[in-house]
C-alpha cells in the first residue's frame, strides 16, 4: 500500500501531540531494569523501537529478536552481558548488516563472552552467562555511533569496579552521550567527564523516583519543516523543554535560518512563519544526525543551498541515508553531493514537480522527512507503515493539520 498526500499550501492552525522521546525512553528502561524496577517511568514512548525494548526486557526467552531497532540491539547487548543472561540476540536482515564489533570487543574486554553466529562483527550474537569484570578501563573511538558508548555507560554503575571509558578521536553525537549521563545522574549514578575520559563510579542506581519522558524533538523536526515550507502555518507542540536533554532540539536554531519563529510557552512551543531565510545553510550535524534528512529536504524545496558536515553516521542507520537522500532528492530536481568524507553540498531544485513518489527504504525518517513536501506538491509515500518505528500516529497528525491522505 502507498499513501497519497494532497497538495496543501495552507496548514491549519493546530496543536500536535508528539510521541514521547524514544531516545530517553530506551535509556530510562535500561536504567529501570538495572535498578531492579525501583524507578517509575511515565509517558514511555509508544514507538515500535521502545515497545520492542519494553517487551524484550520483560521476556524470559533465550532468543530475543530486536527487529530493526538499533538502539535496542546495542543496549540489550550490554544489559544481557552484565546481567549474566545467556541470550541469542538477532534482528531483521538489515539489522544483521549493521556493525556491532566495537561494542562486542569492549564488552569482551570487560569480562564478557560474546560470539558471532553468522558474520564476524555483525548480529546475530550469542551472549554467555559467565560475565566477571576483569578491567575497569576501556578505549573506544569517539566518532562511532554514540549508542555503543551509551550502552557501556548505562551498565557502568552496576559493574563491581565501575568503568572508565577513554574516547579516541573526535566525539560524535555528543548530546546523546550527555543525555545518557544526565539520566544516569537523575537516578543516583555518579560520573565525571574530563577531556576525553568518562569515569563512572560503581554503586548502582540508588535513587527511587518517578520520571516523565519528554516529547520527541526528532518528531518535532517534521513540523518545523512543515511550517517552513507552507504558505501559511501555525503549529503548537506541547511538552517540549527549552533546556532539553535531546540533541535534536538544535532544530530550533537551524529552522530559524529557514523562516520559522519559535515562541516558547509554559508547556511547549508554537511555530510560525517569517520571511527571513538564508541563501546558504551551513550546518554541522555531528551532534544531531537524525534531523539531517528533514533539513536537507526542507532546503531543497525552499531553494536554499546547503553545506553539511557530520553526516558519516548516516550510512549505518536503518538504510544508507546518504544514498537514499541522493536518490529521492533527485526526484524533486535537487542534487546532494559528497565532496569529501566530511562535506556534502546540496543544490536545490530550480523548479519543483507537481507530484513525487518517495521510496522509503524501510526507513521511518525518509517517509517523514519528505512528507512536508505536500505543502508544495502531491506526494506519494511508499510503505507508509515505516513510521511506526518512531511516530506511529504521524499520518493521523498530518490529517489533523489539514493535509488529505488516501491509500492507493
Amino acid at each position: 500500500m502507498k499513501l497519497q498526500l494532497e497538495p496543501t499550501p495552507y496548514i491549519q492552525s493546530t496543536s500536535i501531540n508528539l510521541p514521547a522521546s524514544k531516545s530517553e525512553s530506551n535509556r530510562a528502561l535500561i536504567i529501570q531494569a538495572l535498578s531492579q524496577y525501583h524507578i517509575n517511568l511515565q509517558n514511555i514512548s509508544n514507538a515500535r523501537d521502545t515497545q520492542t525494548m519494553l517487551r524484550l526486557l520483560q521476556s524470559a526467552a533465550y532468543e530475543l529478536d530486536v527487529l530493526d531497532a538499533g538502539t535496542t540491539m546495542r543496549f540489550l547487548t550490554a544489559f544481557c552481558t552484565v546481567s549474566n543472561r545467556k541470550t541469542l540476540l538477532t534482528g531483521t536482515l538489515r539489522m544483521q548488516e549493521r556493525p556491532i564489533k566495537l561494542l562486542v570487543d569492549a564488552l569482551n574486554t570487560l569480562g564478557g563472552t560474546i560470539t558471532y553466529q553468522k558474520n564476524q562483527g555483525f548480529p546475530p550474537i550469542l551472549i554467555s552467562d559467565d560475565f566477571t569484570q576483569r578491567t575497569n578501563t576501556i578505549s573506544i573511538p569517539g566518532n562511532i555511533s554514540s549508542q555503543y558508548i551509551s550502552a557501556l555507560l548505562l551498565i557502568a554503575p552496576v559493574l563491581p569496579k565501575g568503568l572508565k571509558i577513554q574516547l579516541e578521536n573526535e566525539v560524535s553525537s555528543r548530546p546523546y552521550i550527555e543525555m545518557t549521563l544526565a539520566l544516569m545522574a537523575l537516578f543516583g549514578a555518579k560520573h565525571q567527564w574530563i577531556d576525553n575520559t568518562i569515569s563512572v563510579e560503581s554503586g548502582g542506581y540508588t535513587l527511587q523516583s518517578t520520571y516523565t519522558i519528554e516529547s520527541d524533538w526528532s518528531a518535532a523536526s517534521y513540523w518545523f519543516s512543515m511550517v517552513a515550507l507552507a504558505e501559511k502555518a501555525k503549529i503548537t507542540l506541547p511538552w517540549l523543554k527549552k533546556a532539553s536533554l535531546q540533541g535534536d532540539s538544535a532544530i530550533v536554531g537551524i529552522m530559524e535560518k529557514l523562516g520559522v519563529t519559535t515562541t516558547w510557552q509554559d508547556e511547549g512551543l508554537t511555530l510560525s512563519k517569517n520571511d527571513k531565510r538564508v541563501e546558504v545553510l551551513e550546518q554541522d550535524f555531528l551532534d544531531c544526525p537524525d534531523i539531517a534528512q528533514t533539513v536537507a529536504v526542507c532546503c531543497a524545496a525552499l531553494g536554499v543551498k546547503g553545506k553539511f558536515s557530520g553526516l558519516h553516521s548516516l550510512r549505518i542507520k536503518e538504510t544508507d541515508r546518504i544514498a537514499a537522500l541522493q536518490n529521492e532528492l533527485a526526484k524533486v530536481g535537487a542534487t546532494f553531493t559528497e565532496i569529501n568524507e566530511n562535506l556534502w553540498t546540496l543544490e536545490p531544485a530550480n523548479s519543483l514537480p507537481i507530484e513525487v513518489n518517495i521510496h522509503t527504504y524501510e526507513d521511518h525518517r525518509m517517509a517523514m522527512a519528505f512528507a512536508p513536501l505536500a505543502t508544495k506538491m502531491k506526494v506519494i509515500i511508499e510503505d507508509p507503515k515505516v513510521v511506526e518505528k518512531s511516530y506511529p500516529h504521524f499520518w493521523e497528525d498530518i490529517e489533523k493539520a489539514g493535509i488529505k491522505t488516501s491509500a492507493i
